[in-house]
């Protein structure tokens, strides 16, 4: 395959993740808005601990999500790990997200309904970038292309078919 026809199924592949990601993402959206706007209209938790709570629940929806739709190609062998390091982003996402709302809400005042509506989903949307870029980075981490494993493959049974005396340099 030429390098150009390469990279351009590197950028399809590419293009495809994002289109997942924001499914996933925006199913999350729904989830947080909602629940936050439940949360805030039917009891007298404070606006940024609404969001929190509403928050933490769309993580819980957005981890099956990437797990099984969006990153359900990659590799699988290290859950514990994979689901700290989920769970430590998506605090930093948490924060990122909710201190916009924060700053809105007790930083300028702007505490109605649509406000706090609009200040909560631009800090989505902040924070869905540092999402994006971390769990694909280091959460749903990608496999070697089928191409590497099978070079590798044949590379070290080239070396295992080699006699032993030409594998050992001289000295």
């Amino acid at each position: 395959m030429s390098e150009r026809g390469a990279l351009r199924v590197q950028l399809d592949q590419f293009i495809r993740e994002i289109a997942k990601f924001g499914a996933v993402g925006g199913i999350g959206t729904l989830v947080n808005l909602a629940v936050f706007n439940l949360v805030r209209h039917t009891t007298e938790i404070p606006v940024v601990r609404a969001s929190i709570i509403a928050t933490a629940v769309a993580i819980c929806c957005n981890y099956v999500g990437f797990r099984y739709f969006t990153y359900r190609d990659r590799d699988k062998s290290g859950r514990t790990k994979e689901m700290t390091l989920f769970l430590l982003f998506s605090a930093v996402g948490l924060v990122i997200e909710n201190g916009v709302l924060y700053a809105a809400t007790y930083g300028f005042g702007w505490d109605s309904q649509l406000q706090s509506n609009i200040f909560k989903f631009l800090g989505i949307g902040i924070a869905t970038l540092f999402r994006f870029w971390s769990y694909r980075s280091w959460v749903f981490k990608a496999l070697p292309a089928r191409e590497t494993v099978a070079d590798a493959e044949s590379f070290l049974e080239a070396s295992a078919a080699e006699p032993r005396e030409q594998r050992t340099p001289q000295r």
